[in-house]
């Protein structure tokens, strides 16, 4: 693809983004690419960005010195210790144009460069994605990453999925770490196909979903009956506005009423 739209839920240390436009250009150097990120907090990607630049610098500095030093280990690696490259498994302090973005980003919220547009919308993402939604803007890609159901519920509701569902393309994808089958009642509720993931760096797997069922890694028998216990009954938040401990309460009870199988029967069936 010549173009494509990426939206990051909870940008925090920017780790999905930056993965993304180093996979695209990897593929494709020419591919444009849009970014719209969200994040609660513009302190998170800050102090990711002062911990780059500490590596980075520790990097140069470790260069210079094998430049300075032919004394080399048996098998080619310098002496002096390389410090952290890496955000999660995949290094960055080499790509200095994805560098450049995050830096950008986390200082003034905004990149624009003949093949990247990308702005971070600081604020509750209940409000920010209504924005997002309200401009027209719609991706290919949609990654969902807020705390936690429990820690986090706000994000997780039937109506924000909805609406993060509104702002997907026809052919888009989303991705999740999360399985919690709450989270893919509501992916079930804003008409969104799903399928599990495999796990990176977890025990559980993750969650894709799209509007095509076409593709998608199908869910297990174990999985499948999970949504058939409690444990599905979503979170709810109608007006995009209600706090945590609302919504919690509010679930607990609709938990106590529901005629749904009760999820420790389900958890003492797969052991």
């Amino acid at each position: 693809m010549d173009r494509l739209c990426l939206l990051d839920i909870c940008y925090g240390l920017g780790y999905n983004t930056a993965v993304a436009i180093e996979a695209i250009w990897q593929i494709n150097p020419d591919c444009v690419v849009e970014v719209v990120a969200l994040e609660s907090d513009i302190a998170v990607p800050q102090a990711a960005i002062a911990h780059l630049t500490d590596a980075a610098q520790l990097e140069t500095r470790r260069r210079q010195m094998d430049l300075q030093n032919p004394d080399r280990t048996g098998d080619g690696e310098s002496k002096i210790h390389n410090p952290t490259s890496k955000m999660g498994s995949v290094s960055f302090w080499d790509d200095l144009e994805v560098q450049s973005i995050l830096k950008a980003l986390a200082t003034v919220q905004a990149v624009r460069t003949p093949k990247l547009y990308a702005q971070l919308l600081v604020g509750d993402a209940r409000k920010t994605l209504k924005e997002v939604k309200n401009s027209g803007f719609l991706a290919d890609a949609i990654f969902l990453d807020p705390f936690s159901p429990p820690r986090c519920p706000q994000l997780w509701t039937v109506e924000f999925i909805s609406l993060v569902s509104q702002c997907l393309k026809p052919d888009g994808r989303l991705a999740t770490y999360s399985c919690a089958a709450a989270v893919r009642q509501a992916l079930l509720s804003a008409k969104l196909h799903i399928g599990a993931t495999n796990p990176v760096g977890r025990r559980s797997p993750g969650t894709v979903a799209s509007f095509s069922a076409t593709n998608l890694p199908p869910l297990s028998l174990q999985e499948q009956e999970h949504l058939l216990t409690r444990a599905a009954v979503p979170y709810r938040d109608p007006y995009l506005q209600d706090s945590r401990e609302n919504i919690l309460k509010q679930r607990e009870v609709a938990q106590q009423n529901s005629p749904l199988e009760p999820t420790s029967r389900w958890k003492k069936r797969w052991g």
